[in-house]
C-alpha cells in the first residue's frame, strides 16, 4: 500500500521551547497563533499530524503539516500570520521605539500610569494609534496585579515534599489536604433584583453581618472528596476535633500551612499519638500549593460569594450542601506542574526582576538623583 510523505520532524532548542510556551500562555496573542504554538509543541513530542489534529480539534491533518513546514522552514517567526497588503504606515519605527519607551521609564507629571489619552497629547499620536501599539506589544498601563514571593528557608525542600505527594502518592496512604477558613454570614442591605433579558443580577454594595463560622475542610487527594466540619470558633481544640473525625487506620499524610493553631501542644501531642499520620507543612505565603484551596475558591465563587445568609445556621446549611454535592461526583483536582517546573519558572521571574531592578538603579544613577 502506497504511503504519503513522512511528516517532517521538529526539534526544538531550549529557546524555542520557552518561547513557545509562552506564545500558548500568552493572554494578548491571537488564537490562531496560540494554536499553531500547541502544534509544534505536540510536533515535537512525537505526535503525528493525525492525532494532533484529532486533540486540538483542527479540522484536517493537512492544516498541521503545513505548519509543521512553516516551523521548520521559518522557525517560529513562521508561525505569525505574514503582512498582508493595505495602506503604508504612516508612524515609523523610531516613533513606536519611543511610546514604548515612555511607557515602560517615565510616569506623567499627575498619575501614576499613563492613560492612552496622556500618552497621546505628549508623544503627538492618536490616541488610537497608542491604543494598537499598547496591543501589539502587550502593554497595559492601567491595570496592576499582585504577588507575594515565600522568605521560608526551606521553601525548596517543601515544595519538593508537597509535590512529590500530589504526583507520586505513596502506597496505601492517604493524602489529605487541610486548611481552615472563617466564614461570614452576611445579608443584604435590600431585596436582590432577580436577573432578567438584557439586565444582570443586582445586589446592594453593602451588607449586614450575622455572624462567622470556621470551615474545617480536608480534601482527599486521591479522589477528590471533601470532609468538612463548621466551629463557632477556630481554636487547636476545635482543630483536634476536627482531625479526630477523619482519623483513618492507613496511613496519613497530612498537607497544611504553618498556622499557629496547628503547630501548638496539643495538636503537637495528638499527632506524636498516632505515628502512621505524617505532617508535611506548606512554605510560608504559599497557600497555593494546598489544594485544597482550591475547593474553598470554588465553594466561595458557587456557594458564598452571591448567596444571602441570615444566620451562621443557614450560612453552615449551605456549605453542607455544597460539601455534599461535590462529594455526590467527586473530581479530584489534576496536579500538573513537576516541583522542578516550579523552581524552574520562580528561579526565572526572580532572575528577570533582579535584572530589571538592576537597570532601572542603573539609569537612576546615569541620571544623578
Amino acid at each position: 500500500m502506497a504511503r504519503g510523505k513522512a511528516a517532517v520532524s521538529i526539534f526544538l532548542s531550549v529557546a524555542e521551547l520557552e518561547e513557545l510556551e509562552s506564545l500558548v500562555r500568552r493572554r494578548s496573542i491571537g488564537q490562531a497563533t496560540a494554536l499553531r504554538a500547541r502544534m509544534i509543541l505536540m510536533a515535537a513530542e512525537g505526535a503525528t499530524n493525525t492525532v494532533i489534529a484529532e486533540r486540538l480539534g483542527i479540522g484536517s491533518q493537512h492544516t498541521v503539516g503545513r505548519w509543521r513546514k512553516r516551523f521548520a522552514s521559518g522557525r517560529v517567526d513562521g508561525l505569525f500570520d505574514e503582512p498582508r497588503p493595505g495602506a503604508p504606515r504612516t508612524i515609523g519605527d523610531d516613533e513606536i521605539a519611543e511610546t514604548i519607551r515612555r511607557t515602560l521609564e517615565t510616569m506623567p507629571a499627575d498619575a501614576t500610569h499613563w492613560s492612552l489619552r496622556s500618552m497621546a497629547k505628549t508623544v503627538g499620536l492618536a490616541p488610537s494609534t497608542i491604543h494598537r501599539i499598547w496591543k501589539a506589544f502587550g502593554l497595559q498601563p492601567h491595570r496592576t496585579d499582585t504577588f507575594k514571593l515565600s522568605t521560608d528557608p526551606l521553601f525548596v525542600e517543601k515544595v519538593l515534599d508537597i509535590v512529590g505527594l500530589y504526583l507520586n502518592p505513596p502506597e496505601r496512604a492517604v493524602v489529605l489536604c487541610v486548611e481552615k477558613s472563617q466564614i461570614q454570614a452576611l445579608d443584604r442591605t435590600q431585596p436582590l433584583l432577580p436577573m432578567r433579558p438584557g439586565q444582570v443580577e443586582r445586589h446592594t454594595h453593602d451588607y449586614v453581618r450575622h455572624g462567622t463560622t470556621s470551615l474545617f475542610a480536608a480534601l482527599d487527594v486521591a479522589v477528590g472528596k471533601v470532609i468538612g466540619r463548621c466551629f463557632a470558633r477556630h481554636r487547636a481544640a476545635e482543630f483536634g476535633k476536627f482531625l479526630a473525625t477523619v482519623e483513618k487506620a492507613m496511613d496519613v499524610h497530612v498537607v497544611m500551612d504553618n498556622s499557629s493553631t496547628h503547630k501548638t501542644k496539643l495538636i503537637r501531642d495528638w499527632f506524636a499519638k498516632r505515628p502512621h499520620w505524617r505532617m508535611h507543612f506548606t512554605p510560608t505565603s504559599s497557600s497555593w500549593i494546598n489544594q485544597v484551596e482550591r475547593f474553598f475558591a470554588l465553594l466561595t465563587e458557587k456557594q458564598i460569594r452571591r448567596g444571602v445568609h441570615r444566620s451562621t445556621g443557614e450560612l453552615e446549611a449551605a456549605i453542607k450542601a455544597y460539601i455534599d454535592a461535590t462529594n455526590a461526583e467527586p473530581k479530584p483536582f489534576r496536579w500538573t506542574k513537576s516541583a522542578d517546573d516550579i523552581l524552574v519558572a520562580i528561579n526565572r521571574f526572580c532572575k528577570r526582576t533582579i535584572d530589571e531592578h538592576h537597570s532601572a538603579m542603573l539609569k537612576t544613577s546615569e541620571s544623578g538623583h
